[in-house]
């Protein structure tokens, strides 16, 4: 059973450091650089790990060398906030050598999202640190707009609710069983939802609003997916469940991704809310994740307490 207690790191405030680290997959400094230009603009002080632009392949490195920076941004008491440069894929192969002692002693925010939701994951179980669901530094302004900026910086400095409200151009906007759910905001990507099925790092879902997005995944996969989640019981017990932006997800067949959607979730018995700008789309905003959320599936919102906590508050306020 997943309570509402949860590690909250300070909120971010101006001349704080943030690191810029890669988990996953490598990384292009072009985009990189608009993110430091975003972030300096906020008053931040972004600073590049050591290996932040390494390459093997489809990973930004090693696997040593991209859970040393996420190492280096945990234990530098300089460094207050940790930004995911993208997602990609190779988060899951170095969440095992992330020292959680250093994470639970002093917690700082973490950012990203896609891959990086194993990431957040494994920060859940080990240190049950809130995090924040949103656009990685390797920004790209066609996708990004201002007010997907705005939402970030609104997430990461300010102590404020984050509500966000479905959007009838959003192709999962008709997704939606009436009802209102309360409950810890968890999930994200829902390949690395469903990846994380039989490891440590996956949470108990009792009580919890589940969100889920995806990206380039057609709609057999999607059903495939949710039909593994419910096969192994995943979903038994969920609170509601918050569906995101499922982007790029046609195949040519008559069955769209709101379909599968609709079918897959539709007779769980609980509360669900589909288009919510939340994911990999054109708008992408953010929101916390692991903190309380109320999902008002008739009124068509998603309201999750701050991932931060304000000056002078402990860690568990």
């Amino acid at each position: 059973m997943i309570t509402d207690d949860c590690l909250r790191p300070p909120v971010l405030r101006s001349g704080d450091t943030v690191m810029l680290v890669s988990p996953s997959g490598p990384t292009r400094p072009e985009r990189v650089a608009r993110g430091v230009e975003l972030l300096t603009g906020w008053g931040l002080r972004p600073v590049l790990a050591p290996n932040v632009y390494a390459r093997r392949g489809y990973l930004a490195g090693d696997d040593a060398l991209r859970a040393a920076d996420l190492n280096t941004a945990f234990a530098d008491p300089e460094v207050r906030g940790v930004i995911c440069t993208r997602g990609g894929y190779g988060a899951q192969r170095v969440v095992d050598l992330i020292d959680m002692a250093a994470v639970r002693r002093d917690p700082k925010v973490v950012a990203g999202f896609s891959d990086i939701t194993a990431l957040q994951f494994a920060l859940w179980r080990g240190a049950r640190l809130a995090g924040v669901h949103g656009p990685g530094a390797a920004w790209l302004d066609e996708r990004t707009p201002p007010r997907s900026a705005e939402s970030l910086h609104a997430a990461l400095m300010t102590t404020q609710p984050v509500t966000v409200a479905a959007v009838a151009e959003e192709e999962t906007f008709g997704v939606r069983v009436p009802g209102r759910a309360e409950g810890p905001l968890l999930g994200g990507n829902l390949c690395l939802i469903t990846a994380s099925i039989g490891t440590p790092d996956m949470p108990d879902l009792t009580g919890a609003v589940l969100l889920v997005e995806e990206v380039q995944e057609p709609p057999y996969k999607v059903d495939r997916m949710l039909t593994h989640l419910r096969r192994a019981r995943a979903l038994d017990g969920l609170a509601g469940v918050a569906v995101g932006q499922f982007t790029e997800c046609a195949d040519g067949w008559d069955t769209t991704v709101a379909d599968v959607l609709t079918e897959r979730l539709g007779d769980l018995g609980v509360p669900v809310l589909g288009g919510l700008p939340i994911g990999h789309g054109v708008g992408q905003l953010t929101v916390p994740v692991g903190t309380p959320a109320v999902l008002d599936a008739t009124a068509g919102t998603l309201t999750v307490a701050p991932a931060v906590r304000g000056a002078g508050l402990s860690a568990h306020s």
